[in-house]
């Protein structure tokens, strides 16, 4: 309770001061008064965006759908990829390579070719996956590699073959670094969205865009708002509270 109150009396303070400055700029003009949005008038354009216009729900229901669909291929694609790695040497020293290789290319880049091949609606997808099936792939492969020796021992000591060794021993072992996978997807994946509707169509991203090109910061300020609120509600009340479980029956957390 008392964390929750700290956060607001930050934020609180922050927008004050924020506002205070608008209000001076007012009159003094340092900044163009239409470059320098208000806080309380971005609360205004995103009450008009969602429940008047109507512009802001829909470019958020967009965007949902998109990293919906493309972070739950990555994961899938992450996880499968990762575990094939972890476990085969091979695969480790020819898929890996290629994987670290492709993991350097920041996935906006293949933009271009995902539009001009797949088109705006899948292209922007397809970036989107590949923005989260990297970090996935290399934790859930450190997660396997990782595993301790000794269980591994215990397992073969216990007649595993190695498919059994893989799903009933080094799968549920890794399952801490595959959540660590799959929060550093949906960050990955979150901002290769937005970076590809901003170049791409529709969603927050070129509302966001649009927004700048007709000079309405505050349109701008509050997209930008929204995206936070969004990371902050998945990192809080999704990934923070599976990690706490997951800690918790590994025994490396609160019970």
């Amino acid at each position: 309770m008392i964390s929750i109150v700290r956060r607001l009396l930050f934020f609180t303070a922050l927008i004050t001061i924020w506002e205070i400055i608008y209000r001076v700029n007012l009159d003094l003009q340092f900044w163009s008064v239409n470059l320098f949005p208000s806080p309380l008038l971005s609360v205004e354009a995103l009450y008009t965006g969602f429940f008047e216009t109507g512009i802001l729900w829909n470019a958020l229901t967009e965007s949902m759908q998109r990293i919906a669909l493309g972070f739950s291929l990555a994961v899938m694609i992450g996880a499968i990829l990762g575990i094939l790695i972890g476990v085969s040497k091979i695969a480790d020293e020819t898929l890996g390579t290629l994987v670290i290789a492709l993991q350097s290319v920041p996935s906006i880049v293949w933009l271009p070719i995902a539009l001009v091949i797949l088109g705006p609606g899948p292209g922007i997808i397809f970036v989107v996956v590949l923005g989260g099936t990297w970090p996935m792939t290399m934790n859930m492969r450190m997660g396997i590699k990782n595993v301790q020796p000794i269980l591994i021992r215990a397992a073969k000591t216990m007649g595993y073959n190695r498919s059994e060794l893989v799903w009933k021993v080094m799968i549920p072992a890794s399952i801490p670094s595959a959540l660590t996978g799959a929060r550093l997807a949906w960050a990955f994946a979150w901002r290769a969205l937005m970076a590809a509707e901003l170049l791409g169509r529709g969603g927050l991203g070129r509302t966001l865009m649009d927004a700048r090109d007709f000079f309405n910061m505050e349109l701008v300020i509050a997209i930008m708002v929204i995206i936070s609120v969004i990371g902050l509600i998945m990192e809080y009340f999704v990934f923070r509270k599976i990690e706490q479980r997951v800690l918790s029956r590994w025994g490396l957390g609160k019970q």
